[in-house]
């Protein structure tokens, strides 16, 4: 499907709650981004060590309104402008989901307007056609965050198929409890990539799993229970860890599964055009890495701007804009999943 050479000009009103930013923003044609607001709960939830998903619902609550009103605003649009209204449906947490879903039914129905539901990771990927306006399909991406690793071949805008997954625990949990546990605050994984910025990534050896009979396969609970033992075994002993040290040995180990599986699925399929999408696509050992290893191989990596890389309505609306184009619209019975699959997003 190939929507680029269309004239017209198409402008989609996105929401996004899947987790703990209420975010609404207009993108025209799944390419610009005519508006994006953001409201973060992080604050809050650092006072617990993670997202509370009761308060992560009322606070979706609280803020949706205005945010929906503010992105229209700075758009300079009103919804008679608007020619759909797109939802992020599914994965996430289901309270917080249904607040965005149950708004932009709202919306559909006291309007007209169509309704798009959009998948939460094919969202992610199509962060990257916002920072990269030439990147299409097909190519293979990295889809990676605090609730999912995957590697994904994208061969058309909403036609996809998982290559590689991870069998437990997802890079962007394993960063974060591996935080935690050495005292750093909530969102641990952005904390333990600065703090990994000053150590020795050689300085603690840790495993590097991988999964029998499945090259692309990603599994990190046996690394993360291995980094937190070190923690535990130093405190049981009276000692402490180097932070730093740790922080960049375990970066270092998580990022060398990702990269390891995800250039040899490039060669093994042929890819040569390669993405990454995420709230890890942020880490900066990951860009690294791969600019590098794609520089090795000449192939062509495309990476998603840092403010893009996290939980945003933006992209939201630029994934909604080749959904809507393919037919992918639904009725005011649509619901929420905590769980989908991206290949039936």
């Amino acid at each position: 499907m190939d929507c680029s050479n269309s004239n017209e000009k198409i402008k989609i009103l996105s929401i996004e709650s899947s987790c703990d930013e209420t975010a609404a923003a207009v993108v025209e044609n799944g390419r610009t981004v005519l508006s994006s607001v953001v409201v973060s709960q992080v604050e809050e939830h650092k006072l617990y060590g993670g997202v509370v998903p009761e308060i992560a619902s009322r606070r979706h609550a609280e803020a949706i309104t205005g945010v929906v009103a503010e992105a229209l605003e700075q758009a300079e649009l009103s919804l008679n402008d608007i020619d759909a209204v797109a939802v992020t449906y599914a994965p996430g947490l289901i309270g917080a989901l249904l607040v965005g879903v149950n708004f932009a039914k709202g919306l559909s129905y006291a309007t007209g307007l169509p309704l798009v539901p959009v998948h939460h990771l094919r969202s992610h990927i199509a962060a990257n056609y916002i920072t990269n306006p030439g990147l299409k399909p097909p190519f293979l991406c990295l889809v990676v965050s605090g609730g999912h690793s995957h590697i994904v071949a994208v061969e058309d805008y909403t036609k996809m198929k998982i290559i590689g997954k991870t069998r437990d625990d997802a890079a962007g949990e394993v960063f974060d409890k591996v935080a935690r546990t050495m005292g750093m605050q909530y969102p641990g994984g952005i904390n333990l990539d600065k703090i990994a910025e000053k150590g020795d990534e050689n300085a603690y050896t840790l495993p590097r799993p991988r999964v029998a009979d499945a090259p692309y396969d990603f599994s990190f609970s046996g690394l993360k229970t291995a980094a937190i033992n070190i923690i535990h075994n130093a405190s049981q002993k009276g000692e402490s860890v180097n932070v730093e040290n740790l922080s960049a040995s375990f970066r270092k180990a998580v990022v060398g599964c990702l990269v390891d599986n995800f250039m040899k699925a490039a060669d093994d399929f042929g890819y040569t055009n390669l993405v990454i999408a995420g709230g890890v696509s942020a880490n900066s050992l990951l860009r690294r890495r791969l600019e590098e290893e794609c520089g090795k191989k000449n192939y062509k990596l495309y990476m998603p701007e840092l403010r893009l890389c996290g939980d945003n309505g933006a992209m939201v609306g630029a994934q909604a804009y080749y959904e809507y184009k393919n037919g992918n619209t639904a009725n005011l019975d649509l619901n929420a999943a905590a769980t989908m699959s991206i290949e039936l997003g």
